[in-house]
């Protein structure tokens, strides 16, 4: 990988005392898996890449940007975050659609101080439309959309801040078939846009068709790293229990 191809470096991250620590690069234009069994290390990584996890030691750092301390200095350097449970972390259930979308970033839609709800439901159309989001409007309650209507809301809120990096944890859980498919195809079309994309995911069968690279974590440390051709569904499992395939 060319040195300024990596958008993101994880720089010696240790995640628990005695854990070997984890640098890795992740570059535009890759989509990259983070797997292992629950509680293993793979989401506190992504957590700390997103700058909501403070490491035992290293750092997330952003080439010629520094380290990322916190989700407001991740933001500021292009890094969004899609969290898992989207119920309790993503949706503002007493908030709309548009509102939900919007939330992010507030100053896009104001005009001499004030939201303009016109330009806010234009910024919206362009993602309703790609992402196939349905609702009854953009004034409904997001709480009446469909799960995997309401992921896909989520995700047009973090496209909305035009990141470089995007983190994924677990994004299609809990979304029917249809959907599934929906997003793998947004996830490729952004990686060919040149970004880079980080994801935990619980399904094997994902990490093996959808990923260029895959990192299997055991005891809060990288077990495998796996590249195509070599990503297969034994492979990734024989790393989570610490065999080799």
């Amino acid at each position: 990988m060319p040195p300024d191809a990596a958008r993101l470096i994880a720089e010696g991250i240790v995640l628990a005392p005695g854990a070997a620590p984890v640098t890795e690069p992740f570059a535009a234009g890759e989509i990259v898996g983070l797997a292992g069994l629950d509680g293993h290390g793979q989401e506190t990584l992504l957590a700390a890449l997103a700058g909501l996890h403070a490491p035992l030691a290293g750092s997330a750092v952003v080439p010629q940007g520094g380290a990322i301390r916190s989700l407001r200095a991740a933001v500021r350097h292009g890094i969004a975050y899609l969290p898992r449970d989207r119920r309790t972390t993503g949706v503002f259930a007493t908030m709309s659609v548009v509102q939900n979308f919007a939330i992010a970033a507030p100053g896009r839609d104001r005009r001499f101080g004030l939201i303009d709800p016109a330009h806010r439901r234009r910024r919206f159309a362009a993602f309703r439309e790609a992402l196939s989001i349905v609702a009854p409007s953009d004034a409904a309650p997001i709480t009446a959309l469909s799960g995997g209507n309401q992921q896909k809301v989520l995700l047009a809120r973090v496209l909305a801040l035009d990141p470089r990096v995007l983190l994924l944890d677990d994004p299609t859980r809990g979304v029917d078939v249809r959907t599934r498919r929906l997003l793998y195809g947004v996830f490729r079309d952004l990686a060919s846009r040149g970004l880079a994309l980080v994801m935990v995911s619980t399904e094997i069968e994902e990490l093996e068709h959808l990923c260029d690279r895959v990192l299997v974590f055991r005891d809060q440390a990288v077990q495998a790293r796996l590249s195509r051709p070599d990503i297969t569904a034994e492979r990734i499992i024989a790393a989570m229990f610490g065999r080799a395939a």
